[in-house]
């Protein structure tokens, strides 16, 4: 199980205060270090075994999500795959992407895994909305123009 890190940045008591001191290196040159003052807010460890956690982290995700395809394949579950292009035509923050796909068969209790394949600015996060018998809403939440999303849905179809 993958254990959550609460990361915190490190909060000096002097933020853009500087010593000046004369340099060996050059005639007039100076040397400025930071003065931080006291620590008011200790940061996370920005180091190796924090950041593997992390690549730990996504390749579990990823392999999740192949054993439940592939679990989904042994039983026989209905799969379906498709893309679709969405589009906003507004400014950030603003984005009408949301659009409506429609199932080709009738499923219950499906869920939807959806891909970012091609795109043109940041997509933010693909958000699957209003799941009906026939068919669900998918958007994305940042600024780009465009983005094409490849989707597998994998439920049971309806008898």
């Amino acid at each position: 199980m993958y254990q959550f890190t609460f990361w915190m940045d490190e909060v000096d008591q002097y933020e853009d205060i500087f010593i000046e001191q004369s340099s060996s290196v050059a005639q007039g040159a100076v040397k400025h270090t930071k003065y931080r003052g006291t620590v008011q807010q200790q940061g996370t460890p920005q180091n190796a075994a924090n950041f593997n956690k992390l690549e730990q982290g996504v390749f579990d995700a990823h392999a999740a999500i192949a054993l439940l395809l592939n679990l989904a394949r042994q039983n026989a579950w209905e799969i379906e795959h498709g893309e679709v292009t969405l589009t906003n035509s507004y400014a950030y923050p603003f984005n009408n992407s949301k659009q409506t796909v429609a199932l080709s068969h009738i499923s219950e209790d499906y869920i939807v895994i959806p891909e970012v394949d091609t795109f043109d600015g940041n997509v933010g996060d693909v958000v699957v909305t209003d799941k009906l018998v026939n068919g669900f809403k998918i958007e994305f939440t940042g600024s780009a123009a465009s983005a094409k999303i490849k989707y597998t849905v994998i439920g049971g179809i309806l008898k």
